[in-house]
């Protein structure tokens, strides 16, 4: 249970990063071709929407990174949703082996 909340802590760190990013730079989203800049109230379903389907590395394509710095944490969420559970799988697979050999 403890993997499952770090991995949803992880898309809630990585949406507050999108929103502080949306909030510096307006145009750093795009939505179906507008930015976000036009819409502030849904902005932070939105960006909390794209920081899941980023995470789980969906990628749908309906928002875009457009700003340089946006990108650039988009690709580290993408790697991060690859190793986290590849890494949680591999410890926890390895700490049930040790208690095999323990019994």
């Amino acid at each position: 249970m403890g993997g499952v909340a770090a991995y949803l802590l992880l898309g809630l760190t990585w949406y507050m990063a999108y929103h502080l990013v949306a909030l510096g730079f307006p145009e750093a989203f795009s939505v179906q071709g507008s930015s976000l800049s036009g819409d502030r109230a849904s902005l932070p379903s939105q960006l909390f929407y794209f920081s899941f389907v980023t995470l789980t590395t969906l990628g749908y394509g309906d928002i875009v990174a457009v700003h340089p710095l946006a990108r650039m944490l988009v690709i580290l969420e993408g790697v991060t949703g690859q190793l986290f559970p590849a890494i949680l799988i591999a410890r926890l697979v390895s700490l049930h082996a040790q208690s095999k050999r323990k019994t």
